[in-house]
């Protein structure tokens, strides 16, 4: 079976799962909002899937091993639960939000919203193509070297970032402010996700001290 075909199991089940959170608090399927945004994420990560299983189907297959049970650091395996929850607390207080009437952002802000979704994924798309041992996984690879160009060359952690920014423009993509309230959990566990990370990187990663000192800021430019 190809690469990108191992591929679709787990995206249906995410478009599922998203428009169960989605479409059950909005308590109707008319939440075209919520059409939108699972069409925006779905044909982007699908598109860089199959770009993916076209060119590099070795990254392809480090992307899909993921989640809680594939960290070997415990710490991460809390962490990443979270990465999972928070963002999915956000879809349902987002719906939520649309249904009662909480927040009534107008149409310009939802497509604001997934616009930052979109860039968001494609931020990850480039740094895919610039660092293919970038892993779903806090791990390092045989090898593998440290990456200072490109994006690489601005933040430390440009693939947080770009899952920042998609994350951010989330709640604003379904139409509503109070989800913005949940999304704000996730900077401090990025935050925490990262430190870890670098610790390991360190210790296991040879020049990744000496690029610590070369590009001073992990995920925010100018700011973190």
């Amino acid at each position: 079976m190809s690469p990108f075909l191992q591929t679709i199991p787990t995206a249906v089940t995410v478009v599922i799962v998203q428009g169960m959170l989605l479409f059950i608090p909005a308590g109707t399927l008319a939440y075209w909002p919520g059409w939108v945004f699972i069409v925006v994420v779905a044909g982007a990560s699908n598109a860089i899937s199959l770009y993916l299983a076209i060119k590099d189907p070795e990254t392809l297959a480090r992307r899909m091993k993921g989640g809680p049970a594939e960290e070997t650091r415990p710490i991460q395996r809390v962490l990443v639960c979270s990465i999972f929850i928070v963002p999915a607390a956000a879809l349902v207080v987002s719906a939520l939000d649309w249904r009662l009437v909480w927040s009534n952002a107008p149409i310009w802000v939802i497509v604001l919203g997934n616009a930052l979704v979109a860039f968001g994924i494609y931020l990850t798309f480039l740094v895919l193509q610039q660092n293919r041992y970038a892993a779903a996984t806090v791990e390092t690879s045989q090898g593998q070297t440290v990456i200072s160009t490109g994006l690489y060359g601005f933040v430390r952690h440009p693939m947080y970032l770009g899952g920042l920014i998609s994350y951010a423009g989330t709640p604003l993509a379904l139409g509503s402010y109070c989800g913005l309230l949940v999304i704000v959990v996730m900077i401090p566990v990025l935050m925490l996700r990262i430190t870890d990370e670098e610790k390991m990187l360190v210790d296991e990663l040879k020049g990744y001290e000496d690029y610590r000192h070369k590009v001073k800021f992990r995920l925010i430019p100018a700011i973190w």
